[in-house]
């Protein structure tokens, strides 16, 4: 019954985890295209907000059940290389997790360099990320 508890509370981590990496990149999209102080500063509070309040205690849930479950049998996971290839997603997406952060100050410091059309493209990274740990975990093909 714990395993079923927190296999639950993983998933629903994962899912606001992702919410934010989703949104996030979309709003520097727009932060970027943005022209006056008013609607830039609106844009870095969000993006603070988000940041701290959502996705920062979501990948930490996120890693909180999801070492757990693995602890409940260590040498069933780790003896298997699907999971080995899940967990460096996992910490290369943490590394994304960070760069958004890094991002995060550069915008409220006004230290942006980079265009809209870099962050349409930024934004699409956790797709692929999501998209292979969720078929990893799922299909289990090695």
């Amino acid at each position: 019954m714990l395993y079923l508890w927190l296999k639950a509370f993983h998933i629903i981590s994962i899912v606001c985890w992702f919410a934010g990496l989703f949104y996030l990149p979309r709003l520097f999209v727009y932060h970027a295209q943005s022209e006056d102080a008013v609607s830039k500063e609106r844009f870095s509070i969000m993006e603070r907000k988000l940041y701290r309040g959502i996705m920062g205690p979501a990948m930490i849930a996120t890693l909180i059940f999801g070492g757990w479950l693995i602890s409940l049998n260590p040498s069933g996971y780790f003896s298997q290389g699907w999971m080995h290839v899940k967990l460096t997603l996992v910490v290369l997406l943490i590394g994304y997790h960070h760069m958004c952060g890094a991002q995060v100050k550069r915008f409220a410091r006004g230290e942006n360099k980079r265009t809209h059309v870099f962050y349409r493209w930024f934004n699409e990274v956790p797709v692929v990320f999501l998209l292979a740990i969720v078929i990893l975990a799922v299909v289990k093909p090695f």
